[in-house]
């Protein structure tokens, strides 16, 4: 399997086209392959998996809304097998190798995704492997069946919820659907509020029937958030380009930021928008760290 690795931020992803994906497992287990090509001690190591195929090649006509037609079918597969809906920093490094394999030229690109079809605009390339997008990510839900989370009696919107751990500590989190379930804990301070542990007992809380991403937010200033993710699938990681979204989202709607802010992460800094029309527009980087193939099968 020929492949070419990327990072957004630290958050590294195994970038392929679907054929060779398809080749290489060969009618057998797929997520069982994805466990052990992302394996670090193993495997080539990775917070996923993307491939690519053209859409015309999947036999339907993959559409978002009432005209805008996908250029290219794009799948997320966690480290643990699991297939994602979405992700903001894997998407864009799946844009990054269509451009960097040559297989793709113009500016815009629609890929479509479990989520629903993206749009993604590059801004920038420096000719040596790295790629600046601004991507239409889509819009957040708040009522508690799309999360979902089981919330007793239904929710409009699930803020400042109570969530019992099977510790018996209470968390008070804001959760939303933005391409996949994701819940936000507002802390002061990250290493005081033990955000590794809690996360993990948070993505796995039988209040989430899919599990959830989990955010951290520490709020700066009105255009400045600090955010720490324990990523469903996958645990701590530097970076989310979803999660950016979510926590700039429940940010905003708790009325502690603009609409518009800076996402720092430990992998760096993310922007995101929260526009009038409802969409959420995510800018960043991704970067070509090398090409290499897969020869075990």
């Amino acid at each position: 399997m020929n492949f070419v690795k990327f990072h957004g931020y630290g958050n590294d992803y195994i970038v392929c086209e679907a054929g060779e994906l398809a080749r290489v497992v060969d009618g057998g287990d797929v997520p069982e392959f994805v466990r052990r090509v992302c394996d670090r001690h193993y495997g080539v190591g990775g917070d996923g998996v993307a491939t690519l195929e053209p859409a015309s090649a999947t036999g339907d006509s993959a559409t978002a809304g009432d005209s805008a037609t996908a250029d290219f079918v794009l799948r997320i597969f966690n480290p643990d097998g699991s297939e994602a809906a979405m992700s903001g920093n894997g998407s864009r490094s799946a844009a990054a190798f269509l451009y960097f394999q040559g297989l793709w030229q113009r500016d815009e690109l629609r890929l479509a995704t479990k989520a629903g079809v993206k749009l993604y605009r590059l801004l920038e390339q420096d000719g040596r492997g790295r790629y600046r997008f601004a991507a239409e990510i889509g819009r957040p839900a708040f009522d508690s069946a799309t999360i979902p989370m089981l919330t007793g009696a239904a929710r409009e919107q699930v803020s400042d919820f109570p969530l019992e751990l099977e510790t018996g500590e209470t968390v008070r989190l804001t959760a939303l659907q933005m391409c996949n379930p994701n819940a936000c804990v507002f802390v002061d301070d990250f290493d005081a509020a033990d955000w590794r542990r809690i996360g993990r007992a948070i993505e796995s809380h039988a209040q989430f029937p899919q599990r959830t991403n989990v955010e951290f937010v520490r709020v700066r200033d009105r255009e400045t958030i600090e955010v720490r993710v324990y990523e469903r699938g996958v645990g701590p990681t530097l970076s989310s380009g979803t999660g950016a979204c979510a926590a700039a989202v429940a940010s905003c709607l708790n009325g502690l930021t603009d609409r518009r802010v800076r996402v720092e992460m430990e992998g760096g800094r993310l922007e995101v928008e929260w526009r009038d029309d409802g969409e959420v527009l995510l800018t960043g980087e991704a970067e070509v760290i090398y090409r290499g193939e897969w020869v075990k099968g």
